[in-house]
């Protein structure tokens, strides 16, 4: 009989893993549906940064107040100091919360508490990262209404990987103390 990762890593069956995942009513599985959730819009909003950075499309609106520029934000200096334009790694990062938060089922901080604390972790340096670029525009004086709204999901999508975290850091506290 083969294993599967599944079976190997949580103990459980696929056919257990994708009806908690599709049916699972804990209050860590919602938060995980949530960071989901939050994580595909930040996808949606870094591809269009992406597809305007890479020439795709040449112009983006903005509100109409005085000192928002999105434009010469997206194209500034520190938009592609990485190497290449700084929206194609947030929207990889963004959807690398994909497969971290749909990993293991309604049990999975007592199965694998690192996993949740690796998202939290993750999320943490996602949101510093972007509130560095925040950080740019004020240096600039001028906003971007799409990074600030892919600033906005990072810190949010920490925020959601909070809960979890925590209650894996009472799980492992549990084990090495008994409580």
């Amino acid at each position: 009989m083969e294993y599967s990762i599944t079976q190997k890593v949580l103990g459980t069956e696929p056919q257990e893993l994708r009806r908690e995942l599709q049916n699972g009513e804990s209050s860590d599985m919602k938060w995980r549906r949530r960071v989901i959730g939050l994580s595909l819009f930040g996808v949606g909003v870094t591809a269009v940064i992406s597809l305007f950075q890479t020439g795709i499309i040449r112009h983006l609106p903005d509100p109409p107040i005085k000192s928002f520029d999105s434009e010469k934000v997206m194209l500034s200096d520190p938009a592609y100091m990485w190497g290449n334009a700084d929206a194609t790694l947030a929207m990889t990062t963004a959807a690398a919360n994909l497969p971290i938060a749909s990993f293991g089922g309604v049990n999975r901080v007592k199965d694998v508490p690192a996993v949740p604390l690796f998202a939290a972790a993750k999320a943490a340096f996602d949101a510093v990262s972007a509130g560095w670029y925040f950080y740019q525009m004020t240096r600039q004086r001028r906003w971007c209404i799409y990074c600030i709204t892919t600033a906005a999901t990072f810190a949010g999508i920490f925020a959601l990987t909070l809960p979890e975290a925590m209650s894996a850091l009472s799980e492992l506290d549990r084990r090495k103390y008994g409580k």
